[in-house]
C-alpha cells in the first residue's frame, strides 16, 4: 500500500491539472508553447478573427506561437509567443472590433463600377475624380504578376504584392504618397468603410473596395485581373477610408 500510494497521489494530481487546464477561464493564465485546453482554442478563434490565420485545435503548437508574435509585433508588445493574460483580452478586443462587419459601403454609390469583357473596370459616370484615377490606375497594373514587395521601393514596378497594388492606385489619385504595408492601412485615413473607397487590411493582407468592385491580388486566380465583383469576408480585417469618399 505505501508503494501504490504515491502512484494514486501522482495520478490524481495529474488528472487535476488537466482538468483544470481542459476547464481554464479565459484569460486566466498566460498561455504559451505546450499549453492545451478551451481558453487555448478560444484564443486560437480570436486570432483567427483578428485576422491571424490560426486553427482552432485547443493546442498551443508552434503555428499558434508565431500567430501571437505577430499579433505582438503588429501591437509593439514584447515579441516572446506566449500569450499573457492582459494580451488574451486585446487579441478578443480586436477580434470583436473586426467581426461583424462586411465590403457592403454604409453609403453605397448611386452607380456602381462593373468589369466589361475585357477584364477591367469600368468607372460610373456620377464618381468623384478620385474613383475615376484609381479605376484607371487599377486597370494599368490589374494584370501585373504578383510580386513580393513590389510597387514599395518605386511606384513604376515590374510586379505589386497586396499593399504595393493598393499604395499605387491610391497615389495615382493623389490620396498617398508613400506606399504603406498592409499594417500601415491598418491606421491610414478614417476609421470604417467609405461611401467610394474603403482599404481592408490586417498585419498579412490588405485590399481595396472601390465603386462596389473589390481590387485584390488574389483575384487574379479567379478572373486573371486585380478586379473582382465577388466580395469576400471582412473578418479579421480594419476598415479605412480616405476621407470625404
Amino acid at each position: 500500500m505505501r508503494r501504490t500510494l504515491p502512484v494514486l497521489v501522482a495520478v490524481a494530481l495529474s488528472l487535476t491539472i488537466t482538468a483544470e487546464a481542459v476547464g481554464a477561464g479565459y484569460a486566466t493564465r498566460t498561455l504559451r508553447q505546450g499549453s492545451s485546453g478551451s481558453d487555448v482554442r478560444v484564443l486560437q478563434r480570436y486570432l483567427d478573427q483578428a485576422g491571424y490565420d490560426t486553427t482552432a485545435d485547443g493546442q498551443f503548437g508552434p503555428a499558434t506561437r508565431r500567430s501571437v508574435m505577430s499579433f505582438e509585433s503588429a501591437e509593439q508588445r514584447t515579441v516572446n509567443g506566449s500569450a499573457s493574460r492582459g494580451e488574451q483580452r486585446m487579441v478578443r478586443a480586436r477580434a470583436s472590433a473586426a467581426g461583424g462587419d462586411d465590403d457592403e459601403p454604409s453609403e453605397s454609390p448611386t452607380e456602381k463600377a462593373y468589369i466589361g469583357s475585357d477584364g477591367l473596370a469600368v468607372a460610373p459616370s456620377s464618381a468623384p475624380d478620385e474613383v475615376q484615377a484609381i479605376i484607371e490606375a487599377g486597370n494599368a497594373i490589374a494584370r501585373k504578376p504578383y510580386k513580393y514587395g513590389g510597387g514599395h521601393a518605386r511606384w513604376n514596378d515590374s510586379g505589386y504584392d497586396c499593399s504595393g497594388s493598393v499604395s499605387y492606385v491610391l497615389h495615382a489619385a493623389g490620396l498617398l504618397n508613400r506606399a504603406l504595408d498592409s499594417t500601415g492601412f491598418m491606421s491610414w485615413g478614417e476609421a470604417g468603410r467609405g461611401t467610394w473607397i474603403t482599404i481592408r487590411s490586417n498585419p498579412s493582407h490588405a485590399y481595396m473596395i472601390v465603386a462596389g468592385l473589390r481590387f485584390d491580388t488574389s483575384a487574379r486566380r479567379q478572373t486573371g485581373t486585380r478586379w473582382s465583383e465577388q466580395m469576400r469576408s471582412a473578418s479579421g480585417y480594419r476598415g479605412r477610408h480616405p476621407d470625404g469618399l
